[in-house]
């Protein structure tokens, strides 16, 4: 395959879409808090606006801001229980671990309180009789303001979140400034995300307005007709994610040059580019580009998003996720393992596990995989080496225990949870995995500190009841090397099933083509990735839907609502990987 010279000797096309964006039509969006206060003041129709938060958005700001309208401000937190109350009601759910939780059952309405409620809806009651108009604020506001209230949702994604933890912001009813990043993330993921978004999907054809509040200072406010026409064509059309990326201690180059980041991080060790549960999307409406949290397009059209036989195993949960790990220039990742399905069931409270593989993407002349135990080694004495060698002792010999496999490029190692792994240095790795991301158990991290200066967290506990110690040489060779299937060969293209394993729901393909080829949906959502070649355009045999590009290393998602798509190169030949459920 041709490629372009970039002086490095690596793919550089000089296409890759760090913004990409959705237009929709027909809409206008507007942007600043003048426009917010003229829509509050000239487009609700009730004397009562519920402003609804998502957690963590800037409340200071948002509440200022609105006062400004001249409405009388209401604090539908004020109808909360204590912040006592509140950590006593959560706490079981976010254990004394620094990163694992149980996932929680709470509602939004488990934290307010009935008479409290009745009271406040008296007192706001009393301020419209008496010709006032009333601005309901805060995280479950329409729950106080009631059916008739007009809801405008201030929205924010997890990525944004989770910056603003890093610099210092805190958890929602929660004194926590200066805790742990890790521990924030936690509280969030297992506890005020899960009540926020329950919250959210019984709001979302109520929403008669939405506002973006990424930029602060400067949010972006759409109808809520418009914001729903928007996750509708995201369940008919392909799309991208927004992506971004993030250092670690183990991080490389290659992002940084093939993606042409700009940040001044050391290195970045991830880039989430198909998590939508993490990542934004980007709604164009005329000039205005606004972000959203990519779950609401799950949470709103679940059934023609992800396939009907996908919703009825999964609901509304996005089920494939695609992530890149950078190890070029950089170091081994740690050395792990992902529960077994009735442990994370029985242990945090998650309905299926991180089966995954890494497909090598790119690598170095010297690239490896660890993956699976070596024959005939003893289990006692490794769980004893990695103790000691977490506690100060010798550094644990992975090689001793663990196999090291040769990595090029295409190849394709699959990874079913239960089986110890990691990404060597100098390989760039599409990790395509089920989406229960956080769940990794580190057994060893090569006696390293994180970029905070402190020791990442192993749980070497949680992984001696995953492990399984069948998964030896012999084993990894039969089961989990490059267990490539070709499925159709003919001029100009090539279908080659590459995976996973039959312990994995997800089903794997690889297209090299020089010509227009078509695929049905099959009734899935698939993510696809395009792992050489300039890109693709991803069209519709019978235009339902524009013409969508897609280039070298960009994930993309066709929705099963697509029903039908062709792929052609954008020139030459390419090649694309893409997964979807069996």
């Amino acid at each position: 395959m041709k490629r372009e010279n970039s002086g490095t000797g690596r793919n550089r096309y000089h296409n890759f879409d760090k913004y990409p964006e959705k237009r929709v039509e027909g809409y206008p969006a507007y942007e600043g808090w003048d426009a917010v206060r003229r829509i509050v003041r000239e487009e609700t129709k009730s004397p009562v606006v519920a402003a609804e938060f998502y957690p963590e958005v800037c409340r200071k700001e948002l509440v200022s801001e609105l006062a400004r309208t001249g409405y009388r401000m209401v604090d539908a937190e004020s109808c909360c229980m204590s912040d006592e109350a509140y950590h006593k009601l959560i706490d079981p759910f976010l254990t004394d671990d620094r990163v694992f939780g149980i996932m929680n059952t709470l509602k939004l309405g488990d934290i307010y309180e009935t008479q409290k409620i009745e009271e406040l809806r008296a007192y706001v009651e009393g301020l419209v009789q008496s010709g006032e108009r009333v601005i309901l604020y805060g995280v479950g506001a329409a729950l106080v303001a009631g059916e008739d209230a007009d809801v405008i949702y201030f929205d924010m994604p997890r990525w944004e979140i989770q910056c603003r933890f890093k610099e210092g912001m805190s958890n929602w009813k929660t004194d926590n400034r200066d805790e742990d990043k890790l521990k924030k993330f936690k509280q969030g993921f297992f506890v005020e995300w899960r009540m926020a978004d329950r919250h959210k999907r019984v709001l979302l054809n109520r929403m008669r307005w939405v506002a973006d509040t990424v930029i602060s200072g400067n949010p972006k406010i759409v109808s809520g007709d418009g914001f729903r026409q928007g996750l509708r064509q995201l369940s008919e059309e392909p799309f991208r994610l927004v992506p971004y990326y993030a250092p670690e201690v183990w991080g490389g180059q290659w992002m940084r040059e093939i993606c042409e980041i700009e940040g001044d991080a050391d290195n970045y060790a991830w880039a989430f580019d198909g998590v939508p549960e993490e990542n934004s999307i980007f709604l164009k409406f005329g000039d205005v580009r606004m972000e959203f949290p990519a779950i609401d397009a799950v949470f709103y059209r679940p059934k023609e998003l992800l396939g009907s036989r996908v919703h009825a195993r999964f609901g509304d949960e996005f089920p494939i996720r695609f992530d890149f790990l950078d190890t070029m220039g950089g170091q081994n990742l740690s050395l792990q393992v992902h529960p077994l399905t009735e442990y994370i069931q029985n242990t945090f409270g998650m309905h299926y596990t991180q089966d995954e593989s890494y497909y090598i993407l790119d690598c170095g002349d010297d690239a490896v995989v660890y993956l699976g135990l070596k024959e005939g080694i003893d289990k006692e004495q490794m769980l004893q080496e990695l103790k000691e060698a977490q506690d100060g002792g010798s550094a644990f010999a992975a090689e001793k225990f663990v196999n090291i496999w040769k990595a090029k490029k295409h190849d394709h190692f699959l990874i079913p949870a239960g089986t110890v792994h990691c990404s060597g240095k100098d390989c760039m790795v599409l990790e395509i995995s089920a989406t229960p991301y956080i769940f990794t158990f580190k057994l060893w991290d090569w006696g390293r500190l994180g970029l905070d200066g402190r020791p990442r967290p192993v749980h070497i506990e949680h992984g001696r009841h995953v492990i399984q110690w069948d998964r030896t040489t012999e084993w990894v060779k039969e089961n989990l090397l490059n267990h490539y299937e070709t499925i159709r060969e003919e001029a100009g293209y090539e279908e080659i099933r590459t995976g996973l394993h039959e312990r994995e729901f997800i089903e794997t393909r690889r297209y090299k083509l020089s010509k227009p080829v078509s695929y049905d949906c099959h009734d899935s959502v698939s993510m696809c990735n395009v792992v050489d070649g300039a890109g693709v355009v991803i069209s519709s045999p019978t235009n339902a839907f524009a013409p969508f590009e897609a280039h070298y290393a960009e994930t993309f998602i066709i929705p099963a609502g697509a029903k039908e798509f062709t792929l052609t190169p954008l020139k030459g030949e390419c090649m694309v990987v893409r997964a979807s459920i069996r």
